[in-house]
């Protein structure tokens, strides 16, 4: 990492922020984009979470639409940068491995981040009965981007949505349902769009 970021990773601010087609993807938060140049994050972990955001801009769209109660800023942010850990654990980008967590939140906080935003970095796999809506539905845009499914993780969701609604678990359920199918249409041209770029830059 550079001391100011702004000659350094000239690739990030392009596959942040510019558009795209195939798939058509939101940019990220500037400053999201921002703190991924600045730690040099490779081509393909930019390309993840460009791909991340959109889908949790997706729900964070539904849930607004509902009318619940979700902070839609933090969900994005989180999303843009819930892996930016991965930029110190590169094995990570292509292994498993769950040392970019800690080591995420832990950056942006060294960056200035809120805790309440660099959160998301070491909470993202984490799942428990005390998760937020919002916490979950980062989880959840990291999970169905792909077009995946965890039913552990789903029902959390619904549980959370039922709470906020005062509706029965199976109708939430069936709306969650339809709305991730939806997403996961378009998953293969997602995964199409990250694997397009590589695990290292240069």
């Amino acid at each position: 990492m550079t001391e100011t970021g702004t000659e350094s990773a000239p690739w990030v601010l392009p596959i942040a922020l510019e558009e795209t087609t195939r798939p058509v993807l939101r940019p990220l938060p500037l400053r999201a984009a921002e703190l991924l140049r600045d730690v040099e994050a490779p081509p393909r972990l930019v390309a993840h979470l460009r791909a991340v955001h959109d889908v949790a801009a997706e729900l964070v769209g539904w849930a607004v639409r509902r009318g619940l109660d979700v902070d839609a800023n933090a969900v994005l942010f989180g999303a843009a940068t819930h892996d930016i850990g991965k930029a110190l654990h590169r094995g990570e980008l292509s292994g498993p491995g769950s040392e970019h967590e800690a080591a995420g939140r832990d950056l942006l906080l060294e960056l200035g981040v809120a805790p309440e935003l660099a959160k998301y970095a070491a909470k993202h796999s984490m799942l428990s009965a005390g998760s937020t809506l919002d916490e979950l539905l980062v989880s959840l845009a990291d999970t169905v981007w792909k077009g995946k499914r965890r039913t552990e993780l789903e029902d959390l969701v619904v549980a959370r949505l039922a709470e906020a609604s005062g509706r029965e678990v199976w109708d939430e359920f069936l709306e969650l349902d339809t709305v991730l199918t939806a997403i996961g249409d378009g998953a293969d041209e997602r995964l199409a769009y990250q694997m397009g770029f590589p695990v290292t830059a240069g």
